[in-house]
């Protein structure tokens, strides 16, 4: 599986290409940051995300593309343009019909470091040493991405299958139904 992970951000929006699979180790394929000055106006600056987060999706294709899920912070600009940013990513994966799953910080820490309440620190050594780097990936924005796509090849692939598993049940059920009502 590979995946894209995408640390929302409009002065750095934070990508990683990861590829593997549970069990089995992982390989990054590249990380780094889309950056856009702050100023640039609004617009510009979301379509040079935009038009970065494409040129990702077309280098790496990915089969899964895993966002950081926008949560409430203290400064509002801060989150609105994080938010915007998130929109824009999601709406770039949708476009190509690929799958998306949003993650939390939380989540993610949890996935790489057993601790939801882990710094910056702490997840870019983990990276580091679940990837056989020999540092993080730099910016911190990037690193941040590529734990967004380890945290959704091993935890993704099981919450897709449940989904999947559910979507067929669900199918079945209609099924029954429509030829019981026959």
């Amino acid at each position: 599986m590979r995946v894209l992970g995408i640390d929302p951000g409009l002065t750095r929006c934070g990508v990683g290409a990861v590829e593997g699979a549970i069990g089995r180790p992982l390989r990054l394929l590249a990380a780094d940051a889309i950056r856009t000055s702050p100023d640039t106006p609004l617009p510009q600056r979301l379509v040079e995300v935009e038009r970065g987060i494409e040129e990702w999706l077309d280098t790496y294709e990915p089969d899964a593309v895993a966002v950081e899920r926008v949560f409430a912070q203290h400064n509002l600009s801060t989150v609105m343009g994080t938010a915007q940013a998130s929109g824009i990513a999601l709406v770039c994966a949708a476009r190509r019909g690929l799958p998306v799953a949003t993650h939390t910080p939380s989540e993610a820490k949890a996935a790489i470091t057993g601790s939801g309440r882990a710094d910056k620190k702490q997840v870019g050594g983990m990276v580091a040493r679940i990837l056989g780097l020999d540092g993080p990936p730099k910016p911190a924005d990037a690193a941040d991405a590529v734990a967004l796509a380890i945290c959704h090849i091993w935890r993704g692939g099981a919450q897709a299958r449940v989904a999947q598993a559910q979507q067929d049940f669900a199918r079945k059920v209609e099924l029954a139904r429509r030829t019981r009502g026959r």
